[in-house]
């Protein structure tokens, strides 16, 4: 495979853009943008299964390092992010997303895509219905805490998502606004994808079977490419956001996750030859 295929470089522009509106606008990184499509186009290059999902996982993750940037950046100077959730939940993410990398490769082929899909799904239809939390229910304690943390890093990592897809209904159930969820994910999208993606460089190193222009399993090319245009959606999906009504904002988030949910179930379901 060319790593500067024009053909190649130009689709994770595209990508990148739409990634960047949806990342900004939701706070989930892009991820379950940027994965199927790259899941594609290294299929359509001849890539096998077994290298492309963990390129195409990386590569997303290594581009959402500066969607989320820029998205929390925009968040930051509109006062929106919940800083005691950061502070709480940052170390744990880090080394759930740090982990993830090495966990992939010990689940049995597929099992993993259905468990998270599954997840994905049953979120998506609490934010989709007119739910409420308990009023009473209070942010988790240290100990619930970084598990939490912990799990919602490790789920991003291994599904190339960036964090927001399980950070934001996670927040809602404690009942932190969505807006202020979707700020919130952005900027603990930084630190689930940096180290998500040295998970991956790492778990990927030296690999003879890698095409040329990779660090592991992170696609330099492709990567930039996504890149270029990510940052400059991000602010604008952040502004999107902002003059949405909380009710659309929730449901629009609803039905990406149901969109991302099927792109997971789809491919672990594939993978066991259940369809």
């Amino acid at each position: 495979m060319d790593p500067f295929d024009p053909a190649l470089l130009a689709a994770c522009t595209f990508i990148g853009l739409v990634a960047g509106v949806l990342g900004g606008m939701l706070g989930i990184g892009g991820g379950i943008v940027i994965v199927p499509a790259l899941l594609m186009l290294f299929d359509a290059r001849g890539l096998e299964p077994a290298i492309a999902a963990p390129l195409a996982v990386a590569t997303s993750l290594g581009s959402i390092v500066f969607t989320s940037m820029a998205a929390a950046y925009a968040q930051i100077r509109r006062k929106a992010v919940e800083w005691t959730v950061v502070r709480r939940w940052a170390l744990f993410l880090i080394l759930g997303s740090t982990a993830s990398g090495q966990v992939a490769v010990l689940f049995p082929a597929g099992a993993l895509p259905v468990f998270i899909g599954a997840f994905l799904t049953l979120a998506a239809l609490v934010m989709f219905a007119d739910w409420r939390p308990a009023p009473h229910r209070a942010f988790p304690g240290t100990v619930p805490g970084a598990g939490i943390g912990f799990g919602a890093g490790l789920v991003s990592g291994l599904a190339g998502i960036g964090g927001g897809n399980v950070i934001v209904p996670t927040l809602v159930y404690f009942n932190v606004p969505v807006l202020r969820a979707a700020a919130t994910a952005s900027t603990l999208g930084v630190p689930i994808a940096t180290f998500g993606t040295l998970g991956y460089v790492l778990s990927g190193w030296n690999n003879p079977e890698l095409p040329h222009a990779t660090v592991g399993y992170l696609h330099l090319p492709a990567a930039l490419a996504i890149v270029l245009l990510s940052v400059f959606g991000a602010p604008l999906g952040v502004a999107m956001a902002h003059r949405m009504p909380a009710r659309l904002l929730k449901r629009t988030f609803a039905i990406v996750l149901i969109a991302a949910a099927a792109r997971v179930l789809y491919s672990g379901l594939t993978t066991l030859g259940w369809i």
